[in-house]
């Protein structure tokens, strides 16, 4: 991983709620707000975008952990920013605070950890589990 990541450096990702974003099960939509699915998703996303200039030529990060809590609902239409604070960095290891909010209340809040291994030595993880 290349210097410079510090603890505090933030991200950001705005992102309007669509349909395809609703919870469904079986092809079923339940309510038409963000799913907690996608909640993770987008804050995943912000968390990688912490790391990706800071990746080395052969790196890649790999997901280690996400703890979240969905606290409020984000209706269809409404604009949910996304936001990654690193918190810590140790070795390969990031870990970054991610919460999700729009203009009336805060959607949700949690951890993303994120490893920084060789692009090598993850497909070679995944080729032992074939």
């Amino acid at each position: 991983m290349k210097p410079g990541l510090s603890v505090g450096h933030q991200e950001r990702l705005d992102v309007t709620v669509t349909d395809d974003m609703f919870p469904a099960f079986e092809g079923t939509s339940l309510h038409p707000t963000l799913s907690t699915v996608t909640m993770v998703h987008y804050m995943e996303w912000v968390s990688r975008l912490v790391i990706l200039p800071y990746l080395e030529e052969g790196e890649e990060g790999i997901g280690g952990g996400i703890a979240v809590h969905h606290l409020a609902p984000a209706p269809e239409g409404k604009t949910v920013t996304f936001v990654a604070e690193t918190t810590e960095v140790a070795g390969n290891k990031v870990v970054c605070r991610v919460w999700a909010e729009h203009d009336r209340a805060r959607v949700g809040e949690g951890t993303v950890t994120q490893f920084i291994l060789p692009k090598e030595k993850i497909h070679e993880r995944i080729a032992a589990m074939i």
